[in-house]
């Protein structure tokens, strides 16, 4: 698998990389998500689990490692896989996000799972918590779903406090969700073109039924950014599990390959996109979603499938937050 460099950041990436977020923890929003895990969700177990995808995502040549505080356990079973392997862990890019909580108590049926707080004290906190974990392999350290209702992008001092850490080495940026990400994308490209601001990357959620934040993602590519693609099977909606639009069932049909692997495709094929991340659970996931590399779509197919399969963003994100922790 090819190395890209992630804009002018200065890191390298490689087109597919693995995010932890269904990993770390015993529950999460993707549909299938118990199936996949099966009965054995214990904290050993999912160590385990997330070092089999680990090793065979390096061994197909991933390279780009995605993970948060609030994934569980998810820093600390990479840092395992970290440390296990000195020489393979200096070849891969690692990065991670600060601004929720976890809370649910490794538990599947919590009523809260994690507490978003943008805060100076909850940064400065994950940082050291990160840190400890993760020493210095971080290389990308981003604000977990910004958004313009929280007011990190308004906080001095906590812009201040990133900007330290972005003259320390690591690369500051910020992941986004909810219908406002193009907004909050312009509103810190605005920050950062005038000085206010230490953003150079930016994680969000762009697939087939929610492609809104095109634009906006490249004007950041434009400007060096380096360009994160997440949740481009829309949390297991983009494959065979989910109420699938026609066009893009048939287009999966047509071509010969699964839904997944189409969706995987359309995201790495869009010209400000550096990495998409698999959030693959099991091998078979993980080989079906680095298929797509393999996919060369059609000239035009990703413009006609958005057309009719994009949803207005409020309602994408309305059914968003319907799905269950399962």
């Amino acid at each position: 698998m090819e190395r890209l460099a992630y804009g002018d950041t200065g890191l390298e990436v490689t087109p597919l990389g693995i995010g932890l977020a269904a990993l770390g923890r015993p529950g999460y929003v993707t549909l299938g998500h118990a199936q996949d895990l099966g009965p054995d969700r214990s904290v050993a177990g999912l160590g385990r689990r997330t070092h089999q995808v680990l090793d065979h995502a390096y061994q197909r040549g991933v390279r780009y490692l995605d993970v948060a505080r609030s994934y569980g356990y998810g820093e600390a079973f990479l840092a395992d896989w970290l440390a296990a392997d000195s020489e393979r862990a200096a070849t891969v890019t690692v990065g991670s996000k600060w601004g929720y909580t976890y809370v649910a108590g490794w538990r599947v049926d919590a009523e809260e799972h994690e507490i978003k707080d943008h805060s100076l004290p909850t940064f400065e906190r994950q940082y050291a918590e990160t840190r400890e974990l993760l020493g210095a392999h971080l290389d990308l350290y981003q604000v977990h779903s910004a958004s313009l209702a929280t007011g990190v992008l308004e906080d001095r001092r906590l812009l201040d406090a990133l900007t330290e850490l972005a003259g320390s080495g690591v690369v500051v940026g910020l992941s986004l969700s909810g219908p406002d990400q193009a907004d909050t994308l312009r509103r810190a490209l605005e920050l950062s073109e005038t000085g206010r601001a230490p953003f150079r990357a930016v994680q969000a959620t762009w697939n087939l039924l929610e492609p809104s934040t095109g634009a906006a993602l490249a004007a950041a590519q434009q400007a060096g950014w380096g360009i994160t693609v997440k949740e481009a099977l829309a949390n297991g909606r983009l494959t065979a599990r989910g109420d699938l639009p026609d066009a893009v069932r048939h287009a999966a049909t047509e071509l010969g390959v699964t839904v997944d692997a189409l969706a995987i495709a359309a995201a790495v094929a869009q010209p400000w996109a550096h990495v998409v991340l698999s959030g693959a659970t099991t091998i078979e996931q993980l080989a079906s979603n680095v298929g797509a590399l393999e996919l060369t779509l059609p000239a035009g197919v990703v413009d006609e499938l958005t057309a009719v399969a994009a949803e207005a963003p409020a309602d994408y994100w309305d059914r968003r937050r319907t799905l269950a922790w399962n």
